[in-house]
């Protein structure tokens, strides 16, 4: 099954044992992957379902629900203040593959970006197809932009980490390898260049969060939640 290629739908489009495909994903099916009448492929829903399926002119046959194992055994929420240019789309992308869950674009003190709409609809293709590629079974929900306290004050996780480049700080991987019962959920915060400002910091500490390091080399703001997802994923997944 894992050279089968893979689509994301939406649930709404099932109808009994059939696939009601759009025009985008027959184009893509047809025209881009080249399959034909018969060929099949994997349908999944981005929130934990797939399902083989056979192509047929414009729809496709469910021919049976697929077991598959592969998310982390925890949920991972990035809070990453935006980059400037297109880093953002790189953080998506990668994360997306390591096994990130959600994550949280924020606009801090030190954001220059300030995202339109269509920069959401990217991000959001992106993780689809970042998850597609990865055989992940869920999509990561990506949120729409908020403020730094929105997002401070948002948060529900018990296991909070705030990431500071300088200052002496434990490191994130002493952290996670000290905890040594199961957790289910766990939220990290990356500041965007130039680092987070201390009274971001401060608020950040009051609300529970926990500051680490990542190192002490200072990381571009696209490498640094690389490191952190995966260091976690490495963690928890084995």
């Amino acid at each position: 099954m894992s050279q089968l290629q893979r689509i994301t739908i939406n649930s709404q489009q099932l109808q009994a044992s059939q696939l009601l495909l759009t025009s985008q994903q027959q184009h893509y099916l047809w025209r881009v992957l080249r399959l034909q009448d018969g060929d099949q492929f994997i349908a999944m829903d981005g929130m934990g379902k797939w399902w083989l399926a056979q192509l047929q002119g414009e729809q496709a046959q469910i021919l049976e629900p697929l077991e598959t194992n592969q998310e982390l055994p925890l949920s991972i929420t990035l809070m990453m203040a935006l980059p400037k240019g297109n880093g953002f789309d790189e953080i998506v992308r990668y994360c997306t593959e390591l096994g990130v869950t959600s994550i949280v674009p924020i606009l801090s003190d030190r954001t220059l970006l300030n995202p339109s709409s269509q920069k959401l609809e990217r991000w959001r293709r992106i993780a689809s197809e970042a998850a597609e590629q990865s055989e992940r079974t869920i999509v990561p929900t990506i949120l729409e932009p908020v403020t730094f306290n929105t997002a401070i004050q948002n948060c529900t996780s018990n296991h909070r980490y705030i990431c500071e480049a300088r200052g002496n700080y434990p490191h994130l991987h002493h952290i996670i390898n000290n905890i040594t019962y199961q957790i289910y959920e766990i939220m990290i915060a990356i500041g965007p260049e130039g680092g987070w400002t201390d009274q971001e910091l401060e608020i950040a500490i009051k609300s529970g969060f926990i500051l680490i390091s990542l190192g002490r080399r200072i990381l571009r703001a696209v490498t640094a939640p690389i490191v952190a997802i995966s260091l976690i994923a490495a963690k928890f997944e084995s």
